[in-house]
């Protein structure tokens, strides 16, 4: 198995880090005491059990216990013959400052803020030698984080897939909140105007095969997809982990549900992509649908 301890300065963005590897699929641990780690350890190892990546915070806030750091490393490579890699996070003085100032809380070790980071940055010394890897987050976004992160602790064949999600929906029952783009096909010709295609949704062939052959639908799809080609794998690279994109018609049972199955056979060769069909179950007796 793989263990990650991230640990380092309050305010160098830890629990960011801890996130990027949760949404890789790691199981993460914040705040937990040194002494623990063996156990922790004992844990992922046992016969049948599906973790093979942790990721875990230990810093100052676990008080005297973090003093424990050093041989409880020593121990649990000893004891499971699992190297522990340390994370090591820091930021300039007046970075930290910054951040404490915009969040308002107290520093962990007490007093003012300049004295703690300044009495931290000491303690943590030793720790620092130790480090496999020490990220300076200064002057970085959280995406820069997750990005840096990403790119020094994880293999590439470890990297959790962005998940696409398409989703279908009808614009006279609402826009969807929380899609990312939207695009709108009410332009393509409605199978609800043929008899025989009314009573059926975009996921049976004969609706899917009349949009995929409406008047216009090759361009669109020939842009769509370029876009779509375009913004992935930028998303992915920022260190996005999920992408809604809306695909709307009036009722979301036709045009916008083949649309977004067609999207999602093209792109699941490169992300975790799923459907959702929002407004699909909606009865379509207005003409208008």
């Amino acid at each position: 198995m793989e263990l990650t301890i991230i640990t380092g300065m309050s305010g160098a963005g830890k629990s960011k880090a801890m996130g990027t590897f949760e949404d890789a699929g790691w199981f993460c641990v914040d705040n937990l005491p040194p002494g623990l780690l063996p156990a922790l350890a004992d844990l992922v190892l046992l016969e049948g059990s599906s973790v093979d990546r942790a990721a875990v915070v230990c810093d100052v806030r676990g008080g005297v216990w973090f003093k424990e750091l050093e041989p409880v490393l020593g121990r649990v490579e000893g004891a499971t013959g699992v190297r522990p890699r340390v994370v090591f996070l820091e930021a300039s003085d007046d970075a930290l400052l910054n951040r404490f100032r915009e969040t308002r809380r107290p520093h962990p070790l007490g007093g003012s803020v300049a004295e703690g980071i300044a009495r931290e940055r000491s303690e943590l010394g030793d720790v620092r030698e130790r480090a496999d890897v020490v990220i300076d987050t200064t002057g970085l976004s959280i995406w820069d984080l997750r990005r840096r992160v990403t790119e020094a602790l994880m293999a590439p064949e470890g990297r959790r897939r962005m998940h696409v999600q398409f989703a279908s929906f009808g614009y006279k029952h609402g826009v969807p909140r929380d899609a990312d783009l939207l695009f709108d096909v009410r332009f393509l010709q409605n199978p609800h105007y043929v008899p025989a295609l009314k009573p059926l949704t975009g996921l049976d062939a004969p609706v899917a095969q009349f949009v995929a052959a409406a008047p216009g639908m090759d361009d669109f799809r020939e842009r769509l997809e370029s876009l779509l080609d375009f913004l992935l794998p930028a998303y992915a690279q920022e260190g996005k982990a999920s992408v809604v994109i809306g695909i709307g018609c009036t009722g979301g049972r036709h045009r916008s549900v083949a649309i977004s199955e067609m999207l999602a056979r093209r792109y699941a060769r490169d992300h975790e992509v799923s459907t959702s069909h929002r407004h699909i179950e909606r009865p379509s007796a207005d003409p208008t649908t």
